[in-house]
């Protein structure tokens, strides 16, 4: 995550997470440390994984003390192992004590979802088919997650509500039909957008291959069921498969012929890596 968008974007959401675990002032530390005084500590890897998030967790402790320096040995995207030392925390103690659990909750949790995608993308490997993830995301998180996605392997669906046109079951029920929602979204929409549809029945993707739609998913279909569908479209729009994906039932999907899986469960379902800061010593 580089610079600029990490100011204009994450900055913001960083400090409000600093802002949660910090009301007033760190009770503990301020009890314990008086003054300033440096010190060092080590970002320790207790688990296997795929690291995801160090820009995030660095900017953590900057936010709170801009001269705090931060020493990694390892990249975003990188495979790490248990016992492993990312890196070397150095600054006033009393920063690196107040920042971290903030920055452990970010990096944990995008590591987490950087694993769980590198482990579901190998799934795939040998096929046409790419993953993707979804808007199931936490609130207030979704940039750092859909990144982690994106370092794990994985690729990002639209971001938000603005980013896309995505014509779901009741937004098909509030036009009136697949043909009345393509029809209404390419009249408002601009040129440029492509206009996706979810389908639940046969019926229902020949008439959105009918309508024009630009993307379809095959929505909670069987494999059986999306494999028709594939066949019916014959090229004439981009596929998507999508609905209650995981890393257990990714086999039975790799071979429908999709363009695109799409699961929710990269980012709700990732169990975070397990990281630590140890070993803090005076300087």
């Amino acid at each position: 995550m580089n610079k600029i968008t990490m100011q204009l974007n994450a900055d913001h959401l960083i400090l409000q997470a600093l802002s949660e675990d910090i009301t007033s002032e760190d009770i503990t530390t301020n009890a314990v440390m008086h003054e300033a005084k440096p010190g060092q500590v080590e970002l320790l890897c207790k688990q296997d994984g795929i690291i995801a998030g160090l820009d995030v967790f660095a900017r953590v402790f900057t936010l709170l003390d801009d001269t705090v320096t931060i020493d990694f040995t390892c990249q975003d995207g990188d495979e790490v192992k248990n016992g492993q030392c990312m890196a070397t925390v150095t600054g006033d103690i009393r920063v690196l004590l107040s920042g971290e659990r903030t920055a452990l909750n970010y990096l944990q949790r995008m590591s987490g979802i950087a694993t769980y995608t590198r482990a579901a993308v190998s799934l795939l490997s040998g096929t046409k088919t790419k993953l993707l993830d979804t808007r199931k995301t936490t609130p207030n998180m979704r940039i750092f997650e859909k990144y982690a996605v994106k370092v794990g392997g994985g690729c990002n669906h639209r971001y938000n509500l603005s980013d896309g046109i995505l014509l779901k079951d009741n937004h098909i029920s509030a036009a009136g039909g697949v043909a009345k929602a393509v029809a209404m979204a390419k009249e408002y929409a601009p040129f440029v957008r492509k206009i996706e549809v979810e389908t639940e029945t046969l019926d229902m993707v020949k008439e959105a291959v009918e309508a024009g739609a630009d993307i379809i998913m095959l929505d909670n279909m069987s494999p059986e069921t999306m494999k028709e569908a594939v066949k019916l479209i014959d090229g004439r729009a981009e596929t998507e498969c999508s609905g209650n994906v995981t890393r257990e039932n990714l086999p039975l999907l790799a071979n429908i012929g999709v363009d695109y899986i799409s699961s929710g469960a990269l980012t709700h379902s990732a169990p975070i890596l397990d990281i630590s800061l140890k070993n803090l010593r005076p300087l």
